[in-house]
């Protein structure tokens, strides 16, 4: 992904091309929607670190936009800077309130811009808002998410996802590939999530090998099922030929040692609000993370 994803939502065919051919060129992958429910659906199936957001579009204002994705917890926290050519200091104000990050008004400095996209991308990694690799809600995001869960009147049900085998693969073939299988695996919960949960379920990345799915007691054994049945089938097409064919993993570790490994697997812990009341986020987390370990699954 780069730099980073940048999604541009902007009805003006000429500027929409220019700011993709530019931010192309600084490294960025760029994503672009010329009408606001294109622009919601997109965000939908490839979450983007920030969103370059027109306030006036042909069907859905900005600002409805705007407070769409706030109010959806997958793209709550999602960086938005508003593109418009108004000046006035009322608009301003009113996407601020919205919950805007920054405003930048036609004509603009393309400099400019890439500065303000790079400080509201910056700003949410140096916040431990994001994982760097999938782009998942991490840190404060999960914690937020899981105090709310602590004390919801509304039944839930957590799942903590795991990969086994992983440092084999990655002593083996190296962090970039690993990072591959991460994306690959996050790709998978978005999908999983969208077939089979609400737009309220919550997906998150705990630590490089650690996910979470917030979900409801009735979609979490589909999305724990679709999950680890994909992962499990088709985690093998990160590996070569000759691995497939032996159905392990066959390596030399860091002092020349050859070494013999499963392939990566998905392995998950499950706890919902039944099992509470919870002392505390910390409880919650570590009673998936037993049920993980003794192979208390879906």
């Amino acid at each position: 992904m780069g730099n980073g994803r940048i999604l541009v939502v902007e009805d003006d065919i000429d500027i929409s091309k220019m700011l993709r051919i530019y931010f192309d060129s600084q490294g960025y992958e760029v994503l672009v929607a010329n009408r606001g429910s294109e622009a919601l659906e997109t965000c939908r199936r490839k979450l983007p670190n920030v969103v370059v957001l027109d306030i006036q579009l042909p069907d859905i204002d900005g600002y409805e936009i705007c407070r769409s994705l706030r109010s959806n917890t997958r793209t709550s926290y999602v960086p938005i800077i508003f593109l418009t050519q108004k000046d006035e200091r009322s608009d301003k104000i009113a996407g601020l309130e919205l919950g805007a990050d920054d405003y930048i008004t036609k004509p603009f400095d393309i400099e400019e811009l890439k500065l303000r996209v790079e400080g509201a991308i910056r700003r949410s990694k140096r916040e431990a808002l994001t994982h760097p690799v999938t782009n998942l809600p991490a840190g404060k995001l999960i914690e937020e998410q899981l105090k709310q869960v602590k004390d919801a009147t509304e039944p839930w049900r957590l799942l903590y996802f795991g990969i086994r085998n992983v440092n084999a693969f990655k002593e083996a073939l190296g962090p970039i590939h690993v990072n591959e299988v991460l994306v690959f695996l996050a790709d998978l919960m978005r999908e999983a999530v969208e077939s089979f949960g609400t737009i309220n379920d919550f997906i998150g990345q705990a630590s490089d090998n650690d996910f979470i799915i917030i979900t409801s007691p009735e979609g979490g054994p589909k999305i724990c099922a679709s999950v680890i049945q994909r992962f499990n089938d088709e985690v093998q097409v990160f590996y070569d030929f000759r691995s497939r064919e032996a159905k392990k993993l066959v390596y030399q570790d860091i002092d020349g040692e050859t070494r013999e490994s499963d392939f990566m697997k998905l392995v998950v812990g499950v706890v919902s609000s039944e099992d509470g009341p919870f002392a505390d986020i910390l409880q919650i987390t570590e009673d998936a993370a037993e049920g993980r370990r003794r192979g208390r699954g879906c």
